[in-house]
């Protein structure tokens, strides 16, 4: 697919991600931005873009954003475990904003469908983890829901032509982000200079990605690959710990905190302490992440502690 010239319809456009593809997009493409507001926020959507306040749930608010004149939907809208403590809520709103958009898309034409999803889909899965590993045993409401937008996106893809290109992201961070672990270091860290508190035991490891890089990998991704079903992992080769994100964020704002330890081996209920994903099927399309996992959280950190200040 060339990204040049198309109706392109960004759910969740007003988040981190969705406010940053959108950006991208908007160069060359006409743009509507659909987004409720609950987690987003409106002066993220960039001024080229189209704004729609929308509740993706609603099939009458998505035939509003979403009829024949669209080319491809790009699906960022969700209700993540960060910012919602309703786990039956979350997980049928979730899937239900992905099955109402595919109907839709299904009922007027369109046939190009992109989704976000999440490692979260892996669970407990061994290091690094590819796209083909099985079973798939997510460990959280969350990964549960991403799990089934997955399914419905394969039924959609094979069976009503609906082509799909599916993201599995690491963490991702960058600029205008809240709500976890660098900014609420840099938040907690502006409260109280002397100590700061984390979650878990701090060892735990993942993989990051700059916002920038993960857009530049969705497009790369979304232009190169022409499977039916396209389904990647996103993220760097290599892993950063909480104790280290704490270091580094410290270390931006000039302070020298002590730790402290809430204990156990994760954060929260759900928590995969430790993740890496195989970016190998990436790569072999001609993607490779440009900086390093910590280099992307100091990226972070710098940018997120300027806007914050």
């Amino acid at each position: 697919m060339d990204l040049t010239d198309r109706r392109i319809l960004v759910t969740g456009g007003a988040g981190l991600i969705g406010s940053h593809l959108a950006a991208r997009l908007a160069a060359d493409n006409d743009v509507v931005v659909a987004d409720d507001l609950s987690k987003g926020a409106r002066d993220r959507v960039p001024e080229a873009a189209t704004f729609v306040e929308t509740d993706v749930t609603d099939p009458d608010d998505v035939a509003a954003v979403l009829d024949e004149s669209v080319d491809t939907v790009f699906h960022l809208a969700a209700i993540t475990d960060t910012n919602f403590d309703d786990d039956r809520v979350m997980f049928e709103r979730n899937t239900e904003m992905t099955h109402t958009l595919l109907e839709r898309a299904r009922e007027v034409g369109v046939d190009e469908f992109v989704f976000t999803s999440s490692s979260t889909v892996y669970g407990e899965a061994p290091r690094p983890t590819p796209e083909d590993y099985a079973p798939l045993e997510p460990i959280s409401v969350y990964g549960s829901s991403k799990l089934a937008d997955e399914a419905l996106l394969s039924t959609y893809a094979h069976s009503y032509g609906i082509q799909s290109w599916v993201f599995r992201f690491a963490n991702i961070v960058g600029p205008r982000q809240r709500g976890t672990v660098v900014p609420d270091f840099i938040e907690k860290l502006q409260d109280d200079p002397e100590t700061l508190t984390i979650l878990g035991d701090g060892r735990q490891e993942k993989s990051y990605l700059h916002v920038e890089d993960c857009v530049d990998a969705i497009c790369h991704v979304v232009e190169h690959a022409d499977a039916t079903l396209n389904t990647y992992n996103l993220g760097a080769r290599t892993t950063t710990s909480v104790n280290r994100i704490a270091d580094v964020v410290s270390d931006v704002m000039g302070l020298d905190p002590e730790y402290e330890y809430t204990g156990g081996d994760r954060g929260w209920t759900g928590d995969v302490p430790k993740m890496r994903l195989s970016v190998e099927k990436l790569a072999a399309l001609g993607w490779e992440p440009p900086r390093s996992s910590d280099e992307a959280v100091r990226r972070a950190a710098e940018e997120l502690y300027e806007e914050l200040r």
